[in-house]
């Protein structure tokens, strides 16, 4: 390395073309191959033995630059290091850190991926998607889970955390779980920065200070009978499944996806699957007698197990709007079809003596503490049958809106508690 250096030119370099070594000095060798390619190679001893190191190709590397590379290799001997050594390590650290980089859309998308087929409903996978999409995306889905911080998780949350808690809240649930499993695969470290207890609940107002509660408008249960009687006068598959909705005190979802074989008519019971019930758990519904009126009413699409209530198209169930759009037409727009079960739950309590917890059975609440539920292993059918016929009889009584009402009593049912 103490030899002359620099013998070689940028002129003479273009000119050399003929197969063989060319010396510019100090290691660093032109070498041409026999079809012509040209490239950069620096010699050296390394523990008595020789060692060649390529520098790149001649069209890519010039005659200046593999001269600073032929340097720095010197350095890194005279410094113990072998220059071959170092490379290699380099490029795998670059190889493993574009692994590992990993932007908040990718891992969202990778977390969504991995765990959707355990949600229990389409509508639950569109709004992560959705709310990810509207609210996160746009401020950090392009950048590396590694760089997402506090300050990036209060610019995603904090501009609808007072006007929009409910989805605030969920944001940053979702927020938080992306980027545990970010931590879980490797791709960051660290504490996770969206986490409520002791990080955010101490920057952000509780979300229960900033909202309002909105409850779905409910129709005064002293109502329902002029109501009902009105509903009955319709002809048609919304009024049928809307009338349904009311005696059985179900939701929405699960009036529209109820399909025929779920229907027992021996047993006068409506078998809901788990994954169409909120609770994920299978909730058997017993049917009065105008409810299996309704059953036998309903004209069938042939489509064979079709849906208790068909849409508009062959094989397809009601819309989702269509009881809401009937209600709003009967009744102004002044409540929701959710809403008659608070009405069921408001006669319940105040008209009748059946146990509270009978009523949250009917609506299918999870009822007391993991233990209580862990000892409680029946869902008591009976007495929620009871309990339904007489909600059909209060339904189809013949009353005029704002009539006195009197007390049901149950044979053997503890005082009614409040709601």
């Amino acid at each position: 390395m103490t030899r002359a250096q620099h013998k070689l030119s940028a002129a003479k370099v273009a000119r050399l073309t003929k197969p063989g070594r060319y010396g510019d000095g100090a290691g660093l060798w032109l070498q041409v191959a026999a079809g012509g390619s040209r490239s950069w190679l620096f010699r050296f001893m390394r523990d008595g033995k020789a060692r060649e190191m390529g520098l790149g190709p001649l069209q890519a590397v010039t005659l200046a630059e593999a001269r600073e590379r032929a340097r720095e290799a010197r350095r890194q001997l005279v410094d113990g290091i072998d220059p071959i050594e170092a490379r290699d390590a380099a490029r795998k650290a670059a190889l493993i850190e574009a692994a590992s980089t990993v932007t908040f859309r990718e891992a969202a998308e990778r977390y969504i991926a991995a765990n959707e087929t355990g949600w229990k409903n389409a509508k639950h996978r569109a709004q992560w998607r959705s709310t990810l999409d509207r609210y996160a995306y746009p401020v950090i889905g392009a950048l590396p889970v590694a760089a997402v911080d506090t300050g990036l998780v209060l610019k995603v949350i904090e501009p609808i955390w007072a006007t929009k808690p409910e989805t605030a809240g969920r944001v940053r649930g979702r927020i938080e779980s992306v980027l545990d499993w970010c931590t879980v695969r490797g791709h960051r470290h660290g504490d996770n920065p969206a986490r409520w207890r002791g990080h955010l609940a101490k920057i952000l107002p509780a979300r229960k200070k900033t909202a309002t509660v909105r409850h779905h408008p409910a129709m005064p249960y002293t109502d329902l009978p002029a109501f009902m009687a009105d509903l009955r006068e319709r002809d048609s598959v919304s009024a049928w499944a809307l009338e349904w909705t009311v005696l059985t005190a179900a939701r929405t979802s699960e009036t529209t996806g109820a399909r025929i074989s779920e229907i027992d008519v021996a047993a006068r019971v409506w078998n809901v699957p788990g994954e169409r019930m909120k609770s994920g758990r299978p909730h058997r519904v017993p049917l009065c007698d105008r409810a299996l009126e309704i059953f036998a009413a309903v004209p069938r699409d042939g489509a064979g197990d079709g849906y208790l209530f068909p849409g508009a198209k062959r094989g397809r169930p009601l819309s989702n709007m269509a009881m809401l759009e009937l209600l709003r037409g009967m009744t102004g727009g002044a409540f929701t079809v959710h809403g008659f079960r608070s009405s069921f739950r408001d006669w319940a309590a105040e008209a009748t003596s059946y146990p509270a917890e009978v009523a949250e059975m009917a609506l299918a609440h999870r009822i007391g503490d993991e233990t209580e539920r862990a000892y409680r292993r029946g869902d008591v059918l009976a007495k929620r049958r009871k309990l339904m016929d007489a909600w059909s009889a209060f339904c189809n009584s013949p009353r005029t809106a704002g009539a006195d009402v009197v007390p049901i009593k149950c044979k053997g049912s503890r005082k009614a508690v409040a709601s």
